[in-house]
Order: structure tokens, then sequence, then C-alpha cells
């Protein structure tokens, strides 16, 4: 009998020979130039004149499949908090350039893993907003637009041991979220009001995966179409309503934590369905004043939010072969691979790493090629790799 739920696995790695300056925090240094340029240099796969880079993921999620693309700003926005850190702030040309690499790379991962009997396909982003609490040193990651493409062994899933399900990383469903907690019904009903064609509402049974039970609760919608809508321009124009939809919940939400009746954000993205639903709902409002209320009373509690938008954007593939799409709130864990109930313990064995080094890099170098035919950028030189 097939145990149900969340997976915990270990991923080897080879250890990065990197010196953190003495005095700085590690998440600290990785938001440094330095540390950027490193990333490139020795795991940099293909760059183009947009500062788009596509690059393996050197501490990764997955051994058998696993890049991410990251929109690089490091030398031209040195402040961290003042770079683009989701796809609502891209520039046009730079955003047109961005869901085309996105197309073919998730294009590619479906033809080379065609049984979703086999492997757990997904792409995704986790926000990156300044959503850590402002006592707190350092920020929580490398605090630029990027998107993570993994693929996992099933069997190595369904034989992998089961994860704690109090893990507070595991936040997808109504375990540690805020907004399921409370606002559940609200929250999709919200979300549910979108104009959307291509991406239609699912049931969260359609939506979550046999093996773990993931992901829980959340407003999730099928890709009409399948992979033929990816290169679709609406495809991707209503990805981004998903999330702006999002941002608006948010922000209104938290506007309503700091200032009682602050009414629609400025500058909402739908202020008529803020109004209409957020606005004139007991459950969202009385929900805000248990929040306001513990941040008056509560010192700890008040410097633990995180009053920015903070999320984590899914695109996969269900055990049925439809494409899902699933946003969440990242207000606690940081692994995007979580939302799908996979918690990845990252350990360093240079030996084991080296095992499946060759064939993993085959397939980026794969990729590569047909992301230059495409004509969406050049060949990065690496010791591990000729350009």
């Amino acid at each position: 009998m097939i145990r149900i739920g969340p997976r915990e696995i270990s991923v080897p790695f080879r250890p990065i020979p990197i010196e953190v300056p003495k005095g700085m925090k590690l998440n600290e240094f990785f938001n440094s130039p330095e540390n950027l340029a490193d990333l490139i240099q020795n795991n940099g796969l293909l760059s183009n004149k947009e500062d788009l880079v596509l690059y393996r993921k050197a501490i990764g999620h997955s051994n058998e499949f696993d890049c991410s693309v990251i929109y690089n700003t490091s030398q031209s926005v040195l402040n961290p908090l003042g770079r683009p850190v989701r796809r609502t702030q891209l520039p046009d040309n730079v955003k047109n350039m961005w869901n085309r690499m996105n197309q073919i790379i998730i294009d590619f991962m479906l033809q080379h893993y065609p049984d979703p009997n086999k492997h757990l396909v997904l792409a995704g982003e986790a926000s990156l907003d300044a959503t850590w609490p402002i006592a707190s040193s350092g920020v929580p990651s490398i605090r630029m637009l990027h998107n993570h493409f993994i693929v996992f062994d099933k069997i190595q899933l369904k034989n992998a041991k089961l994860a704690d399900v109090n893990n507070p990383n595991l936040t997808d469903g109504g375990q540690h979220s805020l907004f399921a907690t409370y606002m559940q019904t609200v929250y999709v009903e919200f979300l549910s009001s979108l104009d959307l064609e291509i991406l239609n509402p699912i049931s969260s049974e359609f939506a979550s995966l046999e093996l773990t039970g993931y992901p829980q609760g959340l407003p999730s919608w099928r890709v009409s179409g399948g992979v033929e809508s990816l290169k679709n321009i609406n495809f991707w124009k209503e990805y981004d309503l998903v999330l702006k939809g999002f941002l608006d919940f948010y922000r209104t939400f938290f506007a309503q934590v700091s200032s009682i009746n602050s009414g629609v954000p400025k500058n909402a993205y739908f202020p008529k369905q803020i109004e209409k639903i957020l606005l004139f709902n007991n459950c969202f409002l009385s929900a805000a004043k248990k929040v306001r209320d513990k941040c008056i009373s509560d010192a700890r509690y008040a410097t633990s939010i995180r009053w920015q938008p903070a999320f984590k954007q899914l695109l996969y593939r269900n055990d049925r072969g439809a494409l899902i799409v699933t946003i969440s709130q990242n207000s606690i864990g940081n692994a995007i691979t979580e939302l799908l109930g996979v918690v990845v313990n990252r350990t360093p064995d240079a030996k084991a790493y080296e095992n499946s080094e060759p064939q993993l890099i085959e397939k980026l170098l794969k990729l590569r090629k047909r992301l230059v035919d495409a004509y969406l950028g050049h060949g990065i030189q690496t010791k591990h790799w000729n350009q």
C-alpha cells in the first residue's frame, strides 16, 4: 500500500569553494555582485543582452534535472532591495524574452520526461520581495527574479521517508497558512473571480499529487490545451493575472492589519473585486483584526510579520498528465518544492554528486542549444563545459 504524505529526500552536492568574508552572513554574501559573478563563471550556461542567465543549480533540489533562469541585475542595481524580484516588475522586452525561455525549458522537460507516472516535472518562482522583518539582518535569498526548473524521479519519492507534516516549511496546506487557516473560502473566491480563459479553475482533489497529497486547499487552475498553450502569449498574460490577484489580496489584507478601514490599496490591479469581495467579507476583516490585535500585544509576533508580498507560484504536471498552475503565500517556508510536498535536504558529498553530474550536464547542454537556436542568448564557457 502506497503511503500518502509529504516526502523528505537527500540530494548530494559538491561543496562550493567560496570563502565568505569574515563578519558576513551567508545570505548577505549571496546577494553580493561578487557571488553572482561566481555563479555565472562556475555554473552559467547561457546569457543574453537582456541580462537573463540560465545556470546550473550548484546546490540544487534534484540531480535528475535542475536549473534556473535569473534576471541578473547585480551589476546594474547594487541595492539588493531595489532589484526586480517578480515578473510584474520586468520591462516589456525582458518579459517577452523571459516568457519564451520559460516556454522552451518547460517544453524540453516534458519531452525528455513524458511519463507522469515516472517523473514529477515542475517550474516556478518564489517571491524575493522585502518580506523579512526590518530588524533581521540580511535577506532570505538571492534578491533577484529567478525561476526554478526541476524534475524528480517518482521512484525516489515513493521510497523516501515521510516528512514531518508539522514541518513549518510545508506551507501549502491549511496547517501553517494564515490565509488558509482564517480565509480559505474568500481567498479562493477572490482568485476565482479573475477573467481567465486558458486557465480553468479545478478542485483540490484534481490538483493534488497522489503520492504526497499536496498541494492542499489552494486555488488551482488547469492549463487548457496543455503544453501547446504555453506557446500562446495569452497564457503568460493569464499566469501574470494570477500573480496580480495574489498581490492584491496580500496587500489588501495587510493594509487592514496596519490601518483599520484602510480601503482599496493604491495601484491595485483589481479594485472592483477588492471592494466587492474582500472589503465586504466578515471573515477577511475579522482575520485582519486578529492579526492586528496580536501585533499590538505581542512584540515577537509583530516583528515576524512580512508586510510585503511574498509568494510561490508554480506550474507542474499532475498524475494525469495535466499542467496545473497554483499559487501560495510564502510566509514561512523558502523552498518551492515544498508546495508539492517534497522536502529536500542538501548534503555535501562531492563523490555522490559527481556520479550524476555527467548526465545532468548533458541534458542542460542540450537545453542550452535549443535556447541558442531560438535566438535567446549565447553559451557561457566554464571549467565544467566548453562554450
